[in-house]
């Protein structure tokens, strides 16, 4: 097992180091990066006969050596990724929050998005597992198509427009104004309880995460309810039900165990999602988290910012990928890591 783990964090690592060398190269090839925003700006004001400001040119010249855009595309990489490995630096943010740590622009607005996601995942866990066995046990029935039909329906809705309908039917100014129209944390006022506050900062949650996972839960549940069709027809399925076991305890105990291997993998997807967020949702509902901050960084070119969430969602993706792994042992004793090959 160990020997497994060691090939896969080898294979891993090497992943990891090829997707950000092809970002660092994107990201540099891509048309502009924050000093020539920089000198587009003192190039127009000089066209209108405002005199250039020697010290933002100077600024500028300083903030190219910084970020290594005079070097090679290569030798940058290697510069940045050498101050990643010695000193644990990910740099400075050069637009977002010019000279902050792009960490601490992360920690800042990272509990944000786990705390969002979360909830998101959970719901989408929750919902989909049941409504996937329910499908598979009512195959061929009216119940099973009217299912499967809502669940398309639900699945092909844009995320955009269901945020907007939300919003305009129970925000602030709609028919049904229950819940708060932006952000996620309410007002303390003074007096107030403790349980009426959690309340009311519950209520900022719900309209975002039904916009997060209601997709999710749609095709979850549709892998869910194949997973569990393909495991009753095998033999110790029936083999269960002919000891005169109760159905529900032959689905639960039997069947979901091994049906939920196709629902570990489509979790290590998920994984980055958890902590990357959702750039659309956030940003309809004014919501500081990390989608925002990529928004953010990717529209000033923000350089070592995109890097180091490039690094981080990366990482996610193989360390998803790796859980995944683990976990497939931990429900299927058939599989083993000895047998494993990375």
């Amino acid at each position: 097992m160990l020997q497994y783990i060691l090939k896969r964090l080898s294979l891993a690592t090497l992943t990891l180091l090829a997707i950000l060398l092809a970002s660092y190269f994107l990201v540099r090839l891509a048309p502009g990066n924050p000093a020539k925003g920089s000198f587009l700006g003192q190039n127009q004001g000089a066209a209108a006969g405002m005199s250039a400001d020697k010290g933002a040119f100077t600024r500028n010249e300083a903030l190219i050596k910084k970020l290594h855009l005079d070097e090679p595309i290569i030798v940058g990489f290697y510069l940045w990724l050498k101050g990643i490995v010695l000193h644990g630096d990910f740099g400075d943010s050069a637009s977002v929050d010019i000279g902050r740590p792009v960490t601490d622009l992360i920690m800042e607005r990272l509990p944000v998005t786990v705390s969002l996601n979360f909830w998101a995942i959970l719901v989408t866990y929750i919902l989909a597992i049941p409504i996937g066995i329910h499908s598979a046990v009512s195959k061929n029935k009216k119940l099973d198509a009217v299912v499967t039909f809502s669940l398309f329906i639900l699945y092909s809705l844009m995320s955009v427009w269901v945020a907007l309908l939300l919003q305009s039917t129970f925000c602030e100014g709609g028919q049904w104004p229950i819940f708060p129209l932006k952000g996620l944390k309410a007002t303390l006022h003074p007096g107030e309880s403790t349980w009426s506050y959690m309340l009311e900062t519950a209520k900022h949650y719900v309209l975002p995460v039904i916009c997060l996972s209601y997709a999710g839960f749609a095709g979850l549940s549709r892998y869910a309810r194949a997973g569990i069709l393909d495991v009753i027809k095998q033999d110790y399925i029936r083999t269960a039900r002919a000891k005169g076991l109760p159905e529900h305890v032959v689905l639960m105990k039997h069947a979901l165990r091994n049906a939920l291997i196709i629902l570990i993998t489509l979790f290590a997807g998920l994984l980055p999602g958890l902590v990357t967020g959702s750039i659309i949702i956030e940003y309809i509902f004014n919501i500081p988290g990390m989608g925002s901050l990529s928004m953010m960084a990717l529209g000033s070119r923000d350089i070592p910012l995109m890097m180091t969430l490039f690094a981080f969602s990366g990482f996610l993706t193989l360390g998803g990928i790796m859980i995944a792994d683990l976990l497939y042992v931990v429900v299927d004793p058939r599989i083993s890591f000895e047998s494993k090959k990375a």
